[in-house]
Parts: structure tokens; sequence; C-alpha cells
């Protein structure tokens, strides 16, 4: 099994011990995600030190305002690192007002294009507002996405839209990935989205150490709860954990570039 997005440096169990029982229940790649400078380096960091871990580097939009051409020189050096394998989290989050809308799409745009330029995957952070005009981030995103990203890999991190907003993304080929909230109850709609998705944008991950899956809800998660996430969308799936196995494990590989 994989994890296709984590935060191990935000996780507070140190690397070797989350990486060693994330191995334990058969998880054997990791892809830790960076949202801004400082975390970029920490976790490339985490990806020299332990065997199956890999990074992704960029700047997260809560934390994008200064966001300037210092920053994608940064992020685009950080690229050419071997055990860099995507840019981003970036996108839109109109759900808080850490950053102006203004200055999302600046450092969305820009990071679109370092993943243009370094041929990496682009992992997407897209979170709505909860009272009047929700549902502009996810438009404003997908439109912004399918103008400016063609051409480049897509990753929609931890899929919160509707199966319908699911359907459009398969359709423009972008791969979609599900994290702890699809396990909740009250997550149908999530659940119907991971079985429209086919097989070859199908992804899985935790978001360590935000939205631990329902058998772990209310403690920090981890890497080694994408077997619980795992369970679910095969089960939504109407298939078993181990085809489910096969499926994102090939999907990752193919995306990264690791083996196994």
């Amino acid at each position: 099994m994989i994890d296709s997005h984590a935060h191990l440096d935000v996780c507070d169990p140190p690397n070797a011990e989350l990486v060693a029982d994330a191995r334990r229940v058969g998880v054997t790649r990791i892809l830790t995600i960076g949202l801004d400078e400082q975390s970029n380096l920490g976790a490339v960091q985490a990806a020299r030190d332990h065997e199956g871990v890999y990074a992704a580097v960029g700047r997260h939009p809560n934390s994008a305002d200064g966001f300037d051409d210092a920053a994608i020189e940064a992020i685009e050096a950080l690229a050419q690192e071997d055990v860099v394998r995507a840019i981003g989290e970036t996108g839109l989050d109109y759900y808080r007002d850490r950053a102006s809308e203004e200055a999302q799409v600046r450092a969305f745009e820009a990071q679109i294009g370092i993943a243009r330029r370094t041929k990496l995957p682009l992992v997407i952070h897209v979170r709505d507002s909860s009272g009047p005009g929700s549902g502009r981030a996810v438009a404003d995103c997908f439109e912004l996405l399918a103008v400016e990203a063609e051409g480049v890999e897509v990753i929609l991190h931890c899929f919160s839209a509707t199966p319908e907003r699911a359907e459009e993304a398969v359709d423009r080929g972008w791969h979609i990935s599900f994290a702890g909230n699809v396990t909740y109850p009250k997550s149908e709609g999530l659940r119907v989205a991971a079985s429209l998705v086919p097989d070859r944008l199908l992804l899985v991950e935790t978001d360590s150490p935000f939205l631990s899956p329902q058998v772990v809800r209310g403690k920090p998660n981890a890497p080694a709860n994408v077997t619980h996430t795992a369970e679910v969308v095969a089960e939504a799936r109407g298939i078993g954990y181990e085809q489910l196995d096969a499926i994102v494990s090939e999907n990752a590989s193919r995306l990264f570039g690791w083996s196994g």
C-alpha cells in the first residue's frame, strides 16, 4: 500500500517511528508534502533519510501571500533533487482567510508553471468556504487547471467535492486521491465519488496528521492509517483490499517514478 499525501514534519512522532509503523502494516511508499519553504526542506530531508519516502515541494494557498520570484526559484531548485517527485501542495482555499484570493491565484499559477517545466505531477489543495458563495473555490480551481494545466499530471488531493465534480475531473484526466474523510458516516457522497473514478486515476492518502479515518477519529493521523481508508474505498468500489492496493500502488509508481 502507498500513502500519496502525508506531512511527516507536522506529525508528533519522529519520522523513523512513523515510517516503521507504516511498514509494519504494509505501507511501503510515502509522499511527504511541503507547505512552505521551511517544510519543503523538512520534506526533502525526510525523503533523504528514509527509504521509501519521497517529497513534494510547494507553497500551500494559506501561505500564498508574499509568493514571489524568489519563492519560485527556491521550489524549482529543490525540484531538481532526486527525492522530489511532485510540486505542491498548491491550489485555492477560500475556507480560511490567511492569504488573499489574488495571492493564492498568483502562487497557484506559478506552481503550475513549475510543474510544467520540471515535468513533475502537481498536487492540488482546494477547500471551499462554508457560507455564502460556497463552491467558488472548486469552480475557480477547476477552471484555472483546465486553462493552464494542459499536459500536467494533476492530483486532486483529499477529494471533498461532489460526485459530479469527480466525473468532471475524470473527464479531464486528473487523478483523484481519497483521504480519511471518505470513511466518515456522513460522507456517502465521497464514497459514491470513489466508486466512479476509473482505476487508472485513483489514489489514497492520509493527509497525516489530519483527517484520521473513522476507526481512529479524534487521534492524530499517521501514514499507517491509510490502510483503513483503502478498505473503505475498496468496499465502495466492490473490490477486495488487495486489488485496491495493486491499483493505487501502480498508479503512484507511474506518477511519482518510484518502484514497489
